[in-house]
């Protein structure tokens, strides 16, 4: 009994040891393809790796521990990535890119913290951290344990990668599949080498970027051909957060979605608006707002944070510098940030307002600091109200459509909102993470509900402060995350332009935009860093479209 005891001490560490390392190596890196089938597979890296180390004499101990630690070093790296493209595809639809995306941590930490409130955020955030830190170092134990048990068993080791050896040739020469997955596998090597062979292609880009970026023609434009077509307006650049082409087209989120836009689209019609929609192509999906913003203002197509941090460091004209530069007061409503924005200086902002200025005495709504009714209620107050000024130029982010999309508040009569007070009590009323988030479904149609309150409010906001010489450009800054939009829906967004002034909507007619705040199936469909430039052709002397389109990649 003692000896069948100590064999299965043995065993069944080793045996552990083996299933963590097949499925290091052979696990998918997106949750659909994380079938059976998925983990039946033969992978070549573990036969090579016993290979060598069972060629390797007992007198060169120590470089078969060398490689032995390298292995597992690599592979422990390759799961990690693996669990990050996870998390990435699931989040932002696309696989994680271990050259920039380490620097969205910080904002990720917030994000999480602010969204799930409490110790729940705490508690994600450990899990997270914990199941990194596990496999850093649970698979290179994994590796060591079996190539060790493999030098143990020398002769039974032999016989097992001289019989499978062949076997993976014969299965990958027939290319036998289960379930449409290849059993002879090879996806280890592959990923590990796709990870390094992007490297100069990055690098290049990382240099044509920051020369697009330095050769900007609209320095050269005198300020008084800047914009002439809208002398005398307010313009607000208000972004919708997470109000994608999804939001639309979706059978099972629309419903709502498409009555607030075309009830608001009448409304608007009654106090004297209209308003032209089509869609725009975001660098960004399901989180990381600021790209989307920043390509609009900057007309360059910044789709990652390396080039977000090099964008900012430059001298590139934005909208609001170039409305700046023409004779507007420029001002940015930015609720989600409760602390200084250092970045917000290369926008060339006049004034930024945040979570601690905007004057917002009510509760907090989960992520969102504050209502978007209040926000659009604040610049109001503090910017468009006032008579005698220079027109303003504002970009508003609304926040109350951010995940996790619960708490949303319910729509007030806009002359209650005042300074936020009236809100009290209402959080606590309303359906929290832990109500939504078990139920997919849920997700979806608080998803939906976040939505129309943010397109509700600004209809609310236009109709109640009736302006002529207002011009607003809605628009939805990225897709929502794939629990909502499923599957590669795209990176499209609604962008809407709505004014009083027949000439500004004469200004655009080129532009085969659909009447009304719904774009169509057939819409039009832009770059999101097509926008700056198509902006000031429209609305420059000539009053002429341009060619922007295509955009700088």
């Amino acid at each position: 009994m003692p000896t069948v005891q100590r064999r299965a001490r043995a065993v069944v560490p080793t045996t552990l040891a083996l299933v963590v390392v097949l499925v290091a190596l052979v696990a998918p890196t997106r949750v659909e393809d994380m079938t059976p089938a998925a983990f039946l597979r033969l992978p070549v890296e573990l036969l090579v790796l016993l290979a060598v180390v069972l060629a390797l004499p007992e007198r060169m101990g120590r470089l078969r521990a060398l490689v032995v630690a390298a292995a597992g070093a690599v592979l422990a790296v390759v799961t990690v990535f693996k669990l990050l493209d996870v998390a990435f595809i699931q989040a932002l639809n696309r696989p994680f890119d271990p050259m920039i995306d380490w620097r969205y941590a910080g904002s990720l930490v917030e994000t999480v913290r602010g969204s799930a409130q409490g110790w729940l955020g705490v508690v994600l955030l450990l899990a997270a951290a914990a199941t990194l830190l596990a496999a850093l170092a649970l698979v290179p134990l994994a590796v060591r344990r079996l190539a060790r048990a493999a030098v143990r068993h020398r002769p039974a080791a032999v016989r097992v990668v001289a019989a499978l050896t062949p076997l993976w040739l014969l299965l990958s020469l027939l290319g036998v599949q289960v379930g449409g997955v290849p059993v002879a596998s090879g996806a280890a090597a592959s990923y590990a080498w796709g990870q390094v062979a992007r490297v100069p292609s990055q690098l290049r880009d990382q240099r044509a970027f920051a020369l697009a970026a330095a050769s900007d023609p609209q320095h050269a434009t005198p300020a008084h051909d800047l914009l002439t077509g809208l002398r005398g307006k307010d313009v607000l650049l208000v972004f919708v957060e997470s109000y994608g082409r999804v939001a639309i087209d979706d059978p099972g989120l629309s419903p709502g979605i498409t009555r607030a836009l075309d009830t608001g689209t009448r409304d608007l019609q009654l106090h004297g608006y209209e308003s032209r929609s089509a869609y725009l192509t975001s660098p960004t999906f399901g989180a990381l707002s600021w790209l989307a913003h920043a390509t609009l203002q900057s007309g360059l197509w910044v789709d990652s944070q390396q080039r977000y941090d090099q964008l900012v460091t430059t001298r590139r004209e934005t909208l609001s510098s170039l409305f700046g530069r023409a004779g507007w007061r420029t001002v940015a409503a930015v609720p989600a940030n409760d602390r200084d924005w250092p970045q917000g200086e290369f926008y060339g902002f006049d004034r930024v307002y945040d979570a601690r200025s905007l004057g917002y005495r009510g509760p907090r709504f989960g992520y969102p600091t504050m209502p978007d009714q209040f926000t659009l209620d604040a610049v109001h107050h503090l910017e468009l109200a006032p008579r005698d000024r220079p027109p303003v130029m504002a970009e508003i982010d609304l926040v109350s459509s951010h995940a996790p999309w619960s708490r949303t508040p319910h729509l007030l009569a806009q002359q209650d909102v005042g300074d936020g007070s009236v809100f009290a009590g209402m959080p606590d009323t309303l359906p929290s993470e832990s109500d939504i988030w078990p139920d997919p479904q849920r997700v979806r149609a608080a998803y939906a509900g976040a939505v129309e309150y943010s397109l509700r409010s600004v209809v609310s906001f236009l109709s109640t402060y009736d302006d002529e010489d207002l011009v607003v450009v809605m628009v939805g800054d990225h897709q929502p995350a794939t629990i909502v939009s499923g599957e590669d829906p795209g990176h499209d967004v609604p962008v809407t332009l709505i004014a009083q002034d027949p000439a500004v909507l004469d200004r655009i007619a080129g532009w085969d935009w659909d009447p009304g705040l719904r774009p169509s199936p057939e819409a039009p469909v832009w770059r999101m860093d097509a926008v700056r430039d198509e902006l000031l052709a429209a609305f420059g002397p000539e009053g002429e479209t341009g060619t922007a389109r295509a955009g700088a990649r």
